[in-house]
């Protein structure tokens, strides 16, 4: 009797992903009321370990913990609000804009102009065969 094998639990839970996981990474971002109760909360340990507890019970690292007591000393309100990540938006340059809308509006007229010159030659050629064409009649 032959006895056909079955998936390894590996190769099972590469085929069920976990729903748990999400598809994505997100970044956690922190409001600066939460970053606030959690250093006052590590500033009130005085026990050894009482901090590291309250790191792994919020599931956070102590480089952050560093990082906002860093923020805290600077001073600033809002040192601890989260900081918006990516670029930075340009200022929009009010010359800008406008050179470059009058540089579309010159591109539009040479347009219009070329095709107007266009007419004109295409009826000068007409009236000097129409002109041709009655001197020739009589």
């Amino acid at each position: 009797m032959s006895r056909v094998p079955e998936a390894s639990s590996a190769a099972r839970s590469a085929l069920d992903p976990d729903p748990e996981v999400p598809a994505k990474a997100r970044r956690r971002q922190y409001s600066a009321a939460y970053k606030k109760r959690i250093l006052e909360a590590a500033d009130r340990c005085s026990a050894p370990g009482e901090i590291g507890a309250l790191l792994r019970r919020e599931g956070l690292y102590s480089s952050l913990l560093s990082k906002w007591r860093q923020q805290r000393a600077s001073g600033a309100a809002s040192a601890l609000e989260p900081k918006k990540r990516g670029r930075k938006a340009r200022p929009v340059d009010p010359q800008a804009k406008r050179i470059a809308e009058l540089e579309r509006e010159t591109v539009r007229l040479r347009k219009k102009l070329e095709q107007a010159e266009t007419i004109i030659a295409v009826q000068k050629k007409l009236s000097q065969l129409l002109s041709s064409d009655e001197e020739t009649r009589s």
